[in-house]
């Protein structure tokens, strides 16, 4: 064999091995990593060797022995690297650090609202590494910071074309990505969140992922890839018209999904955070109880739509989706109602992933991309 396709099959087995490891969610032995990997015990050998010594891949203790010498097992050291992501909102950002397994290291919301656009690259600089100290972070792990912007993005992640939350267009983005000693990617909110759900669910399958914060978006996800469309606007699920006439929305367009089922609402109409609103509903307070209905029907319109185009489970996060498990029987009702099809609407699923999905979506950006490297 040539030296350059020796070079190239050495390198295609590191990388066979250690994805193998990432994606096993089950005691692996050497002699089972070699034959599901389609490579000889030399080959493991060398590969395997290089992988530990570079802090990549650990050995975890001995199988249960049926006789004989007991196997040890394999796994990948989960914070041989670590990922930061942020979330940027109307009036907070909230920051991530994650491990390779996309595990929460550290988490801090700071207020720093009301934000108008993009954040500046020197703050953004100032809060970001004011996170890494906070937290005693290895910068030397760091493979990278994500942000997540509610907003539609040009191809190239360098330019916010209009984020509607915000009140901004057409924002330029290289301060804020060069601001930072480490790579730094922008994208849009609701592709970020679809991604780290569709990561905790395997990667695989299709999914319409509906995010419900100040904004709704969501995103598109067909056999684990993103289907961003011609215009990389798939998933803006926010602007489906649920009421035509109805409530004025921050696009300019009136009886839009996210004039009824955003965050924003709630505070605008009751002026009570999104834990005491849901105590108010609980507890039968009349008005509380009737926007909450109101909202779970207008979000039911929405679903069937999605249901109706794209055929495949609609999940629904972001942060007021961690609310809704008491009221998820009374939303398939509805959806089940308007569906001219199916005998359920079980197919109507909450994120797996409540908690700062966001931000941990903009970092999975750069734990992906380290997976597929090594």
């Amino acid at each position: 064999m040539p030296r350059e396709d020796s070079k190239r099959a050495a390198l295609g087995a590191r990388s066979r091995i250690y994805r193998h490891l990432y994606e096993s969610h089950e005691h692996c032995t050497r002699q089972l990593l070699a034959e599901q990997c389609g490579i000889s015990m030399p080959t493991l050998y060398q590969n395997l060797g290089e992988l530990v010594s570079d802090g990549l891949v650990r050995y975890t203790g001995e199988r249960p022995s049926t006789g004989g010498r007991r196997a040890q097992g394999l796994d990948i050291v989960p914070d041989a690297r670590t990922a930061i992501g942020v979330s940027v909102t109307e009036h907070n950002l909230r920051i991530v650090a994650a491990d390779l397994r996309l595990r929460e290291l550290a988490y801090r919301s700071l207020p720093v609202g009301p934000i108008s656009g993009a954040p500046d690259g020197a703050s953004f600089s100032r809060v970001i590494e004011g996170f890494i100290d906070e937290f005693s972070l290895d910068r030397r792990k760091l493979l990278g910071v994500g942000v997540a912007i509610p907003g539609l993005l040009t191809a190239d992640h360098r330019r916010l074309l209009v984020a509607p939350t915000l009140n901004q267009r057409d924002i330029p983005l290289d301060g804020l990505i060069h601001s930072l000693p480490y790579p730094v990617r922008v994208e849009n909110d609701g592709s970020a969140s679809g991604h780290a759900e569709c990561f905790v669910r395997g990667g695989r399958g299709n999914m319409a992922y509906l995010s419900l914060e100040n904004g709704v978006g969501g995103a598109v996800l067909m056999n684990g890839e993103l289907c961003a469309g011609d215009n990389a606007r798939s998933g803006e699920f926010g602007h489906i018209c649920v009421e035509p006439g109805g409530l004025p929305c921050s696009c300019g367009r009136n009886g839009c999904l996210e004039a009824y089922c955003s965050a924003l609402r709630i505070e605008q109409r009751l002026g009570v955070s999104l834990e005491d609103f849901f105590r108010g509903a609980e507890e039968h307070r009349p008005d509380y109880e009737a926007l909450l209905y109101d909202m779970l029907r207008h979000l039911a319109v929405a679903i069937n739509a999605i249901h109706m185009t794209l055929d495949c489970e609609v999940v629904l996060g972001g942060f007021l989706s961690e609310y809704l498990q008491p009221y998820l029987g009374v939303l398939r009702g509805y959806v089940h109602a308007l569906d001219a099809f199916s005998g359920n609407a079980d197919y109507v699923q909450l994120s797996r992933l409540r908690r700062h999905i966001t931000p941990l979506g903009a970092a999975l950006y750069f734990i992906r991309e380290f997976v597929a490297g090594v």
